[in-house]
């Protein structure tokens, strides 16, 4: 995944920095290197993935300018041509060794040029500034903070901060940074024009859309693999990619010991498109023993985030510790777009749209956030398909007439665009389960009973209550809220809020954010 650290300004502590930094070695444990920039310093824990020879190390440098990236720039051999073409040089095979020269060329226009995930921090030595900028959807992290004298300060994580700033703000998607403010350079869930196209060719679109979304995250010059989970969304990446690759592709799943929900199905498709396919079982004492060390990985209170976490984070580990992969494709992005259990609730078309704005918004404190943590804690790198730029900008623009359930199937358009023979009818057209049942449902019953046992009635109240914002509701959420509080103390407002259905929708008013609890799970969960 890499890291990355910006000090932009003098360093009151240098030693308090250095070990800031160091509490993401595990995004990038292949190389470490902190330069002067200016005044200030610029940090970068590498984990090799495009040009994997010691040319491709950060911080890239030109004509004592600096610049460090955690990120994949598509299609960057184009802009390289472009700038070879106007007298630039390259001494690394790596896509990020462009930003200098774009920035030189372009400035700050150079944001809304990339089709990237991406997080990067720019030190300009002609004008002495920093300017740092975030992808459209915040598939790569980037938080910030100021110090005493007002320094302001960039991180790929929250830990990165923890001594240096009393406030950790999430750098917003869509933005760069750049004399002080943060300017929107792409607003990916605001659409201009509505699509209006008949129902033939928006899945078509689709199809075609995701289709190159998945072909070119798997360029790379590392070794990729493939979460599978058995519903919807990653089989579609994973059929995509069987078909792309010369090779069987590897693909993972995973499912507690007692009850694992979605196995079978990860089989029946891995079988189906012929991949090498690996299952890891785990148990309840895995899951509880994993809790605090996820928590602080993740740096999040909220319910929904932690739960799925628990099965990604082990999945995640075993990949580490018993292969060689250093890349995954995961299938997060596709439920903000195409709509959730809950969604099938919307009162009308503009209020199933609004719901994928705000959720799209906020997704990278929640999903995203989950993928990114879960994968990079344990040294890989993730990819998201779903988050093609070219992809979200389409989905969000159709008609949500197309797009809110009257089909009775959720994710019908998705589906559609991909019937015939990419995956087995049963698989395409299955009912979604939530990834925290799917793993089992003994998962989420086994933390909430953990939890249950931890406070009596009596303390939970009193608890609860010395929280103003996000104020936890179940035992539950007061269990992770502590967790939370004991490692990144007064930082909450790093999450907006609960991740929750929206409950002012007729049916959505509920306790619990696993759509488990909603009158249209049906045969979701089995």
């Amino acid at each position: 995944m890499c890291s990355i650290i910006g000090y932009c300004g003098p360093v009151a502590d240098s030693e308090t920095f250095q070990r800031g930094f160091d509490r993401t070695r595990s995004r990038g444990p292949d190389d470490s290197r902190v330069v002067p920039a200016g005044a200030g310093l610029l940090g970068f824990h590498r984990l090799a993935i495009m040009g994997l020879t010691p040319e491709g190390m950060q911080p890239f440098e030109l004509e004592g300018s600096w610049a460090v990236c955690n990120g994949e720039i598509y299609g960057f051999e184009k802009l390289k041509r472009e700038l070879i073409g106007k007298g630039y040089t390259f001494r690394s095979g790596s896509d990020c060794e462009i930003l200098l020269p774009l920035y030189r060329e372009y400035g700050a226009d150079m944001f809304a040029m990339l089709d990237a995930e991406f997080a990067c921090i720019l030190y300009d030595g002609r004008t002495g500034e920093f300017i740092a900028a975030r992808d459209p959807v915040g598939i790569r992290p980037l938080y910030y903070g100021y110090d005493g004298q007002g320094t302001v300060i960039f991180a790929s994580e929250p830990k990165n901060l923890l001594e240096l700033t009393d406030k950790i703000y999430p750098f917003p998607p869509g933005h760069y940074y750049k004399e002080g403010k943060f300017i929107c350079y792409r607003d990916i869930a605001r659409v201009g024009r509505i699509c209006r196209e008949d129902l033939e060719t928006v899945c078509a679109n689709i199809r075609e859309k995701l289709i190159a979304g998945v072909e070119k995250r798997l360029v790379s010059d590392a070794k990729v693999g493939f979460l599978l989970s058995g519903g919807l969304d990653s089989s579609l990446v994973c059929a995509i990619a069987a078909r792309r690759s010369k090779m069987p592709i590897k693909t993972f799943a995973i499912g507690m010991d007692t009850d694992a929900i979605d196995l079978k199905y990860a089989r029946q498709v891995a079988d189906y498109i012929g991949s090498d396919h690996t299952e890891v079982i785990i148990t309840r004492e895995d899951v509880l023993s994993s809790l605090e060390t996820v928590v602080e990985l993740l740096g999040t209170y909220d319910i929904t985030t932690i739960r799925a976490s628990m099965g990604m984070y082990l999945l995640c580990k075993a990949i580490h510790e018993q292969t060689d992969i250093r890349v995954l494709l995961t299938g997060e992005i596709s439920d903000e777009l195409f709509g959730y259990k809950y969604t099938d609730f919307a009162p009308s078309p503009q209020a199933f749209q609004e719901e994928a704005e705000k959720r799209l918004r906020e997704l990278h404190m929640y999903d995203v956030l989950r993928a990114d943590r879960c994968i990079s804690a344990n040294s890989l790198e993730a990819r998201v398909p779903f988050g093609d730029l070219d992809f979200v900008e389409y989905v969000m623009a159709i008609d949500p007439t197309r797009k809110v359930n009257t089909y009775g199937k959720g994710k019908y358009l998705l589906r559609k665009a991909f019937e015939g023979d990419w995956l087995p009818e049963s698989i395409l057209w299955r009912e979604k389960a939530a990834f925290s049942d799917a793993v089992g449902h003994s998962l989420v019953d086994d933390l909430k009973e953990y939890a249950e046992g931890r406070y009596t009635d009596g303390e939970f109240e009193r608890l609860r209550r010395s929280y103003d914002h996000a104020r936890p509701f179940t035992k539950e959420s007061l269990l992770y809220r502590e967790i939370f509080e004991k490692f990144y103390p007064g930082q909450s407002g790093m999450v907006a809020d609960f991740w929750m259905p929206n409950r002012s929708w007729a049916g959505c008013d509920v306790d619990d954010p696993s759509a488990r609890v909603l009158a249209n799970y049906g045969e979701s969960g089995v």
